[in-house]
């Protein structure tokens, strides 16, 4: 379980620069990130480090993601949006 320091922290990081990235980021951790077991956990982390163009790219499926575990979080994401 986070601490809410933690989850602050987290929620704080997926403040972008791009509406597009805030989104799809606060909603998974306000609603998903505490169901993932500790490798996706580190994997978001990790994720939250990229770059806004990168990651606009990987989740607007105009490039693919060349790590395999960022991949791998960005179809997560996805797949938790609700449509």
């Amino acid at each position: 379980m986070n601490s809410p320091k933690e989850k602050s922290r987290l929620l704080w990081a997926c403040r972008r620069g791009m509406l597009e990235l805030d989104v799809l980021l606060r909603p998974f951790v306000e609603e998903a990130y505490d169901d993932l077991d500790d490798e996706k956990k580190v994997n978001f982390k990790r994720l939250l480090t990229c770059d806004d163009p990168d990651l606009f790219a990987w989740f607007m499926g105009h490039q693919a993601c060349k790590d395999p575990q960022l991949a791998e979080m960005v179809r997560v994401i996805l797949s938790r949006v609700k449509v």
